[in-house]
């Protein structure tokens, strides 16, 4: 296990740290992801007809503008429907790469890959996101499906289910299907982290109940004593439970984050009202985090500050206090209300803040969707970055996963103001941290991939650089001055 901070650097690292020595408190800490939605090409690809060159440099764009705002995490759909943004033998290439599921990108690439590869390129995490049971989306109803999509392999255990085909969270080889999907990508890519949003079963039709009686009477006929709702219930628990006892298994490492339906239960704190997530779509997703499940949770607050029904500060401070293991909370924010509600950008700033005013409770925050920021829409890239995220932050430590120790910085020299080190050959390192001691606190000044060997600074005065690893654990520092001649190594 890796050691903590406070084993590594003792009291002032527990300490808030500034990236800032004015009146600011912006965190040098801090998750600030952004979801990359791929169903209905709605942030990447923009269109299912890019040739794999158009393909990347979207991606690249996305990426660039991304880190330019000082972002650190994306949270990638790869499985929007029952297919795949990568190269799988489980499941067909999605729709929305190709316009035809099941037919590869050509020339052939694999988009996880290559998104994982230049993002962490730029110091930006890649959360696989994935939907577990939606078979079809309803935005390609009319599109065939491709001969080894769930569909086809188990046809009595698929529904269609208002626009959408849907799979039986309540058959065992859909579980054992969907587990296999999860785990085949936590085996063969680096991502950072595993991610599942808000649907389980699906969202209610109305009049029309889920298609499930047959499962349902199969599981009583075997001696199962649950109640239906209580059944359903169970199934994505059980799902959520094995995937995070297995995830560990294979890589300790990898982060494991659902972004649930903002309202547990209404009710849930008092004066709430809304959908309920518990009783529609079976989602017990206070359970999952106060059993210690998840890694973190992003409950969806998709609604404003002030309206007291569904109160964004409300909700999170409800949700804040299930965190009885002491994990990660970092909230979804509705990036994209600015377009389809009208919000000001004034109100997705104010719930950063409130955010971060919860302080060593609330971790970051991850915006809906990426697309928001990138076409600067009403302006939100300009607003984050002149007054929300205006300095390089690193991801919030999680000290209980398991990984190796990141060793220090090794031969460290200084010219002027010119800073170099040999590169890591440990494989431990995802990135380098500059702090820059001002006004008795040590300041963020940048964050450089794991490939880095050299930085510039711009002042004079005592910084400090650690080496960082996967979940976020500093090596020891190594401490250096910068004057106007300075020329030295440093251990």
């Amino acid at each position: 296990m890796c050691q903590s901070l406070v084993q590594m650097f003792g009291l002032l690292f527990l300490l808030p740290v500034l990236v800032h020595s004015e009146d600011s408190s912006w965190p040098a800490r801090e998750f600030r992801g952004a979801f990359v939605a791929t169903v209905a090409n709605m942030d990447w690809p923009s269109s299912r007809h890019l040739t794999t060159n158009q393909q990347k440099n979207e991606l690249i764009n996305l990426l660039d503008k991304l880190q330019k705002l000082n972002f650190n995490a994306i949270v990638l759909q790869v499985r929007p429907a029952g297919d795949a943004l990568y190269n799988s033998k489980l499941e067909p290439w999605s729709y929305y790469l190709t316009g035809e599921q099941g037919k590869p990108p050509s020339p052939s690439y694999d988009p996880l890959e290559f998104a994982i590869t230049e993002a962490h390129k730029r110091n930006i995490e890649v959360h696989a996101w994935f939907n577990p049971y939606r078979a079809r989306s309803g935005s390609t109803s009319s599109v065939g499906l491709a001969q080894n999509n769930v569909a086809h392999i188990y046809p009595q255990y698929v529904y269609k289910y208002g626009h959408d085909l849907w799979m039986d969270p309540g058959a065992s080889v859909i579980q054992d299907h969907a587990v296999k999907v999860f785990l085949d990508v936590v085996t063969r890519y680096d991502i950072d982290g595993v991610h599942i949003d808000d649907y389980f079963y699906p969202y209610p039709v109305s009049g029309t109940d889920f298609p499930d009686s047959h499962t349902y009477s199969s599981y009583k006929t075997s001696g199962g004593n649950l109640g239906l709702s209580d059944w359903r219930r169970n199934n994505i628990n059980t799902l959520i439970q094995n995937l995070s006892t297995r995830i560990k298994t294979i890589k300790p490492y990898v982060k494991f984050g659902i972004s649930p339906f903002g309202i547990w239960q209404p009710g849930y704190p008092h004066g709430i009202h809304g959908f309920n997530s518990f009783t529609s779509l079976y989602a017990d997703s206070r359970k999952w985090f106060k059993e210690g499940w998840l890694d973190y949770l992003a409950p969806q607050l998709y609604w404003q500050i002030d309206p007291p029904a569904q109160s964004y500060p409300a909700l999170l401070d409800w949700w804040l206090e299930q965190n009885t293991h002491q994990h990660h909370v970092y909230t979804s924010n509705y990036a994209s209300a600015v377009i389809a509600k009208h919000w000001s950008t004034h109100e997705l700033e104010r719930q950063v803040e409130i955010s971060r005013s919860r302080d060593r409770k609330s971790f970051g925050n991850i915006h809906f969707s990426a697309k928001v920021f990138v076409e600067n829409m009403h302006g939100m890239s300009d607003v984050f970055h002149a007054k929300v995220y205006t300095s390089p932050a690193l991801t919030p430590e999680m000290s209980w996963l398991s990984c190796p120790n990141p060793p220090k910085p090794s031969n460290v020299k200084t010219h002027g103001y010119n800073i170099s080190w040999t590169p890591d050959t440990s494989g431990h390192v995802r990135s380098y941290a500059i702090f820059h001691f001002i006004a008795e606190v040590f300041g963020l000044v940048t964050v450089l991939p794991k490939d880095s060997s050299s930085f510039a600074v711009t002042e004079i005065g005592s910084y400090v650089i650690v080496s960082v690893n996967r979940i976020g654990i500093q090596s020891t520092e190594e401490r250096f001055t910068i004057g106007l001649s300075t020329s030295s190594v440093i251990g």
